[in-house]
């Protein structure tokens, strides 16, 4: 798409819907940014409750943050939060009418070219303070990706050195240079070296580019240290590891695993790998780690909560942000949205829950970043079930899908989520059940509720009238009431979380299909659930 950016999604913080503008235009700019908005007063792609709270744990996760609103709230907001210089992602404030750009924290990780990028945008100046970086015209301590710088305490010796006075020469290829604005002298004292190897000259600027591969045959000892081991004898700076690469049958190995997350690189695997046990290779430039054999494919399933972005788990969202193929039934996935560019969304039919898991399976056994999106916990009534039973079937019949990284995360349930609503409905022993019989005869979710009256537990059902099933609920209902008293609370919530939100208490003998659809969860109480006010609740006491 002609003027997007490809670089790490950036957060766009508005507070209220005059920054909306200039957030959107900001957003136009990076793919598969969204625009996060303070609930109460601004509908935006994502909604948060608290600024500073929110700020921080973007900061935490090392999201680059773009805040419509002054310098100073974002300031006070992160003051706790900044303790560690090189560790700190950028950070900028833009004035809610685009006027002004001023980047704050984050030196190191390129704050300066982001507010370039987001100046540009907006067709203003951007207000940078940092003296290397106005006097050369670019930030000297902050290589481009690919590259690593050796050490920041030399590195601002150097700098100081030049804005001192001392002129540099540049060895090795650097072209992010060629247009920078430094005093530059073939006899130099000082240089700016690009080299993967270690350098013991105190006074030069040393850039590592990422270029090494380590190839391991197999997981005898400790791998991260071995390759340590293999890169100091050939001299070699571990900042300039690209990327561990195992066989392709060690792709469930923890102890790969592990050394990839010790050595701080990717964990590729192949079968075309080098013949000795552990081989290190070098490249004349930063390697494009997707052309080194294939990544262990993952499969994570989700579930949306209760269809709000509030309710969905963090864990959740960041699975969804990170994959790379996006699977489930189609109303699930455009609540699921919107993506960023680049993401395969497979929109599916709500009974094809069977064929959608294995098609997951395969797109990651490919090496693929694969999510499955659920409604509510995807484990209740939904594709976590699917997926362990394709997984299942196909053990013997595509033992590639074994080797997937397989996640189950948790999520807000239709039923929690009613409940919560209401009160405390499930505030003691409580049962789930399924009024649909797709899957199983209806003699069987007979005598299930009929268990489930006699042991006085309350009742969560799912699915409970179609117009496939017109009167199956009020057969079922006809049978709670011969275990329970006419006055017995009743919680009846549709669309929980979502638009449209009703929740309505009745009694049982008030309750009838008239009252529920497929987007109802009714709730059912025991002999123990007392109903008043708007609230109903179950005690913890017997």
């Amino acid at each position: 798409m002609a003027g997007m950016i490809t670089r790490p999604t950036v957060a766009i913080v508005v507070l209220g819907e005059s920054a909306m503008p200039t957030a959107r235009r900001i957003q136009a700019r990076y793919a598969g940014s969204l625009v996060h908005g303070l609930a109460s007063r601004v509908a935006a792609d994502v909604a948060y409750d608290d600024f500073g709270a929110y700020l921080c744990t973007l900061y935490a996760a090392h999201t680059p943050i773009v805040a419509l609103c002054s310098a100073g709230i974002v300031i006070r907001a992160l003051a706790p939060c900044l303790t560690d210089k090189q560790a700190e992602p950028p950070v900028l404030a833009v004035a809610q009418d685009g006027s002004a750009v001023v980047p704050l924290v984050g030196g190191m990780s390129g704050v300066n070219v982001l507010a370039r990028e987001i100046a540009a945008a907006l067709d203003v100046q951007p207000a940078i303070t940092t003296s290397g970086e106005l006097r050369f015209g670019t930030c000297l301590l902050a290589p481009p990706e690919g590259y690593a710088l050796a050490d920041i305490e030399r590195g601002k010796r150097f700098v100081s050195d030049l804005l001192a006075g001392e002129t540099t020469r540049i060895e090795g290829h650097a072209p992010w240079l060629d247009d920078a604005d430094l005093p530059r002298n073939a006899d130099a004292r000082l240089a700016v070296r690009v080299t993967p190897h270690i350098d013991a000259r105190e006074d030069d600027l040393v850039i590592h580019p990422r270029c090494v591969v380590a190839w391991v045959h197999d997981i005898g000892g400790a791998v991260a240290e071995r390759v340590r081991d293999a890169l100091r004898e050939h001299r070699l700076s571990p900042l300039a590891l690209a990327a561990l690469v195992a066989p392709m049958h060690a792709m469930k190995s923890e102890a790969f695993t592990s050394a990839a997350q010790a050595l701080n690189v990717p964990l590729r695997f192949s079968d075309a790998m080098p013949s000795q046990d552990i081989s290190i290779t070098v490249a004349d430039k930063p390697i494009d780690i997707l052309t080194i054999g294939r990544a262990r494919g993952a499969l994570t399933v989700i579930g949306l909560g209760s269809g709000n972005a509030e309710s969905m788990t963090p864990a959740s969202k960041a699975a969804l942000a990170a994959a790379e193929d996006v699977l489930g039934y189609e109303t699930y996935l455009r609540m699921a949205g919107p993506y960023r560019a680049g993401q395969r969304v497979h929109m599916t039919d709500n009974r094809e829950e069977l064929q959608r898991a294995r098609h997951a399976f395969e797109l990651a056994s490919a090496g693929r970043n694969v999510v499955v999106v659920s409604s509510g916990d995807p484990g209740v009534f939904a594709m976590a079930a699917a997926v362990l039973e394709a997984l299942d079937e196909g053990r013997a019949t595509h033992p590639e899908w074994n080797a997937v990284k397989l996640t189950i995360l948790p999520g807000v349930s239709a039923s929690l989520a009613t409940a919560a609503r209401a009160g405390a409905p499930l505030g003691h022993d409580f049962c789930v059940l399924s009024l649909s019989d797709n899957l199983k005869p209806w003699d069987m979710i007979e005598k299930r509720i009929m268990h489930a009256c006699e042991a006085d537990l309350v009742m969560a059902f799912y699915n409970p009238l179609s117009k496939a099933r017109p009167s199956q609920f009020d057969r079922a209902m006809n049978l709670v009431r011969q275990h329970r008293d006419a006055a017995t609370p009743v919680v009846l919530g549709r669309d929980v979380g979502r638009p449209g939100e009703t929740m309505r208490i009745v009694t049982l003998s008030e309750l009838h299909g008239g009252l529920v659809d497929m987007r109802t969860m009714v709730i059912v109480g025991s002999s123990r659930t007392r109903a008043f006010g708007d609230w109903v609740y179950t005690p913890r006491w017997y």
